[in-house]
Formats: C-alpha cells, structure tokens, sequence
C-alpha cells in the first residue's frame, strides 16, 4: 500500500496542495476498501491486490483529468449524510452546510414548519433540514429532471420525508401564505467570474446551476423574493446562499420589496456568504 500512496501523493499535490490530497486519498481508500483513517494506518504495511490498484490507478487517471472525486465516487458527505451526486447536480459546498445550521438554530424547538428549498439540486438543503427540525413539512424544487431524480434517490436512501417539485421558478407560485421558511441556493455566479474558476467546477459542474449572466445577476433572488412576499406567512423568514460581491445590492433589494431585519451573514471563510430577512406581520 506504501507504494500506492507515495504514487498518489506524487501526482495528486502539485495539483491539488497537501490538504486537499490527503482528504483525497482518504476519500479513493474508503470508496475502494471501505477503510477510515484508522484503517488506513493499520493496513498502510499490507500488500494491495493487483485488482484494487487498477482501481486506483483508474481513479487517480479521472483526478488527473480534474474531474471532481465526488463525482468519481458518485459521493458527497453533507451535514453528517452521504449523499449521492452525478454531473447533473452540484457538489454540497461546506458553506451550504453553514445555511443549514443557520436555519436550525432560528428555528430552535418550533415544530410543524413549512419549508421550500428552491433550487434543491441533489436534495442536500431540504433532506438535512427535514432530518434536523421538528416534523418539518418540506417541498424541494428544481426545474431539472435529473436533479430531481437524484434529490428523490437521496431523499429515499436517507428516509427523510420531502416533497419534489420538477418545475421552472419563473412559471411557479406556491399558494399564499402557505410557508414558514423559504431557503436558496440559486445560481450567483457571474459569468464574467469564469475565468478564475477551477477546472474541477468549470469542466465538471452543471452551468445552469452555477452561472447568472452579467447584466442581471439577481435575477433569481428578485423572482424568489417575490414568490416569497406572498407565499410567506406573516413572520416567515426567507434564507439565501449568496455571491459576495452583491451581498449590499441584494440587502437593498429585499428591503426594497418590504422584507425586515435583513441581515447578511459571513461563512467561516469571513466572507458575506448569506442573507436572511422576515416577512413583516
């Protein structure tokens, strides 16, 4: 195994650095021999079957290619679930997994919400809080087929209890006054961002659900915090992963449509990552 590692680590950091490497290597040896990190130590003096590192060495052929390890793995972990992701959804970032948490701890012990995630992709937003609040009722909506077959799978495998929506938020209203908590996670990336993004996203990962063009790059926030200033029930709060570089526009935005206490949040990178705001009483 000493020589599969040294193998992997050769070709593996000058691409990815160090850390990321070894959460790389940890990820192929769980996938292939379904070992953790103590695992790992107590086999690294054991001989690896010709079998397992062809394998490996097929993965590691993908990784050099910058395709994402997720998606090798048809794998992602989020907010302690393993969920599975293909190229027709994004890969789970830890900052949406920060969102969660957000939502949860406003939410405290009231039971029964009304939740709609918009924008679900492989489900993870809507199955953690369906796993996380009290007996929460949650919708989960995407206008892509194969998303939703994906979020349903995961939905499915995790036993969480949400309700799927294959539908275009531009054609769609939910009922109103029908909601307790709106969450999204929409596309925010502007398209003029691409060149400084990796080869593992921008080759690998959906655009549809990554970019927004320059000229309008709230367009879906504005159409979601209209669906939410109806669908809202008085009080109810309206959550949203965003792109840094609008958090003030888009702060501006929802005050302007008569949303209260609308506060942006930073991630634990300190960057501007969030916002939240209520629907008046």
């Amino acid at each position: 195994m000493r020589d599969t590692l040294k193998k992997l680590r050769d070709a593996l950091r000058p691409i990815y650095g160090n850390r990321e490497t070894e959460a790389i290597i940890r990820i192929i040896f769980h996938y292939v021999k379904g070992w953790d990190t103590t695992g790992m130590i107590i086999h690294e003096p054991d001989l690896l079957s010709p079998f397992v590192k062809s394998e490996i060495d097929a993965i590691l052929n993908r990784l050099l290619k910058h395709e994402p390890i997720q998606y090798v793995t048809g794998e992602a972990r989020f907010h302690g679930m393993d969920l599975h992701v293909t190229p027709d959804v994004l890969i789970p970032r830890p900052e949406t997994d920060e969102l969660v948490d957000i939502i949860a701890d406003d939410a405290g012990e009231t039971a029964d919400l009304r939740v709609l995630d918009i924008a679900t992709g492989s489900g993870c937003i809507a199955i953690a809080l369906c796993r996380t609040l009290r007996f929460p009722l949650v919708e989960a909506l995407d206008v892509s087929e194969a998303a939703i077959k994906v979020a349903k799978e995961n939905a499915m495998n995790l036993k969480a209890n949400v309700r799927f929506i294959n539908a275009d938020i531009f054609e769609w209203q939910p009922e109103s006054y029908s909601l307790d908590i709106i969450v999204s996670n929409p596309p925010y990336i502007d398209e003029c961002e691409k060149k400084d993004m990796e080869p593992n996203v921008l080759d690998y990962e959906p655009h549809s659900a990554l970019f927004v063009p320059d000229s309008d790059p709230l367009v879906f926030y504005r159409r979601i915090a209209g669906i939410a200033a109806d669908a809202l029930a008085p009080g109810g709060r309206l959550y949203f992963e965003i792109n840094p570089k609008h958090a003030g526009e888009l702060a501006d935005l929802l005050a302007g449509k008569g949303f209260d206490a609308v506060s942006v949040l930073k991630d634990s990178y300190g960057k501007d990552r969030f916002i939240k705001c209520n629907r008046h009483k």
